[in-house]
């Protein structure tokens, strides 16, 4: 059994088509808010302040840095989905290219990716949701608003609304995708209505002079920033994640990945500038849970602070939906593939979902939201989605060379040039990271390679089509 071993292009699609017993019911439309329902959220309500701590006014050559790679990762993304319009995403691309193992770890590393970033954003969308009752007067008990030892000096135990959230989510995703993409879609209308009223409110009071100097901590400072802000890009992949729910996938996936891309990379680059034009950048530390509110102090706006909540409230509640949307799908993936317990890939007679997997990851996240703090969570985030990235342009790449006969119904321009830009950005940014950060993701690597060796190398399906051959072959 070579660690290498193939899944052929031709066995997946024919899996996805024969096997799959998930409902169709997403076209373009739904699939590009999708998108924008995972990429705006924490990004603009959060990141954007810890951002400009880093990059000064230069903020937005931050975020235009994290799109163009995300850009370039997206048209590999668009090929393979177009070419092969099966649920898992990255790991679905890589056991088609580069091998089991790989698919293996990527899979591995894409529970990292989403299970952790659904837990950071609950305690993010907590913080905000507090803020909104406090303005009606309301305040939850001490012990139930943040993980233990969360707050120096403040006795938590428990984040109970990061963990309500949660569990709201995955009975959404648990009762159909057509109930989560219509609550969805309507929120995703109102969170970017809330974001062009900030914008149509503070551009008036942006001062150019706070724009200078613009990089006052260079190139690097520019380049710190945008690893750090490229949080606000993760999530944007599980788009592909829903290849076999889509009606027509081959074309409506890659307009999906790019349409969403695309507009939050606008969004992102016009609010960053004007957070900035407002407010001196030294001015975010400050405030760094809610960098929006504090611009909307400055202006003398307070007014618009409610509905910043509200759609902070908003954004982060879609991100949470689709991060878990797209990490039960992989985990579907790797479950009907054998590489886990079948459990995984059980799908509901009537709402056609992988119902049991909704609720164990949504479970663990709900526990792992309300006892683990914000940043113990999110310092993996990162590196879990660049590495993804980093595979997912290499592996369009080698497709090209080892199957040039696929049909393509979208095809990435530029190969292999821009997905090694892609992937050479994505490994620049990585380096970025703390060391820290490296080493706890080397243990997360490691005890996912026990579980392929003990477990699922043995049990994966792809025997049982080795075995089938050799019997011919014999």
């Amino acid at each position: 059994m070579s660690l290498f071993r193939t899944k052929s292009i031709e066995s997946l699609v024919r899996d996805g088509q024969q096997k799959s017993k998930l409902k169709r019911a997403l076209n373009a439309w739904d699939l590009t808010l999708l998108g924008i329902g995972a990429i705006i959220g924490t990004g603009i309500f959060v990141l954007t302040g810890t951002g400009a701590l880093k990059s000064g006014p230069a903020l937005p050559l931050s975020f235009i840095i994290a799109g163009i790679a995300c850009v370039f990762t997206a048209l590999a993304y668009a090929e393979f989905a177009s070419t092969v319009p099966v649920s898992g995403s990255a790991y679905t691309y890589s056991y088609a290219t580069l091998g089991e193992i790989v698919a293996w770890i990527i899979g591995w590393d894409l529970v990292l990716e989403y299970l952790f970033a659904v837990s950071s954003v609950s305690v993010g969308w907590s913080g905000y949701f507090q803020h909104l009752l406090s303005g009606f007067g309301i305040q939850l008990p001490t012990a139930l608003t943040a993980a233990p030892k969360a707050i120096p000096g403040v006795k938590t135990i428990f984040n109970l609304p990061a963990f309500i959230i949660v569990m709201i989510i995955t009975f959404l995703l648990a009762r159909g995708v057509t109930t989560s993409k219509r609550v969805n879609n309507i929120m995703v209308i109102i969170k970017v209505f809330v974001i062009f009223l900030f914008i149509a409110v503070a551009m008036w009071y942006v001062k150019p002079v706070h724009w200078q100097p613009f990089t006052p901590f260079g190139f690097n400072g520019v380049v710190a920033a945008a690893a750090t802000v490229f949080f606000a890009y993760v999530g944007f992949d599980a788009v592909a994640s829903a290849a076999e729910e889509t009606k027509n996938p081959k074309r409506d996936l890659p307009r999906g990945l790019l349409y969403s891309l695309l507009i939050c990379t606008a969004l992102y680059v016009i609010v960053s500038a004007i957070m900035t034009g407002v407010v001196p950048f030294q001015q975010f530390e400050k405030n760094l849970s809610h960098p929006v509110s504090l611009v909307l102090d400055v202006a003398g706006q307070n007014w618009v602070a409610g509905f910043i909540d509200i759609g902070a409230i908003m954004g982060m509640t879609t991100v949470l939906l689709v991060m878990l949307y797209g990490q039960t799908r992989i985990f579907y993936s790797m479950s009907r593939d054998g590489l886990l317990p079948k459990l995984f890939s059980n799908v509901h007679p009537t709402y056609r979902t992988p119902f049991g997997a909704t609720w164990v990851l949504g479970t663990i996240a709900a526990f792992a939201g309300a006892l683990i703090p914000l940043d113990k969570l999110s310092e993996l985030v990162n590196i879990g989605t660049l590495f993804a990235f980093t595979l997912v342009c290499i592996g369009v790449i080698v497709l090209r060379y080892t199957r040039p006969d696929l049909p393509r119904a979208f095809r990435c321009p530029g190969v292999p040039f821009i997905p090694l830009a892609g992937a050479g950005i994505c490994i620049y940014l990585m380096l970025n990271l703390q060391a820290l950060t490296w080493q706890v993701f080397f243990i997360w690597l490691a005890i996912g390679l026990v579980i392929y060796f003990t477990y699922s190398r043995r049990n994966a399906s792809i025997n049982k089509e080795e075995q089938v051959q050799a019997k011919e072959g014999a």
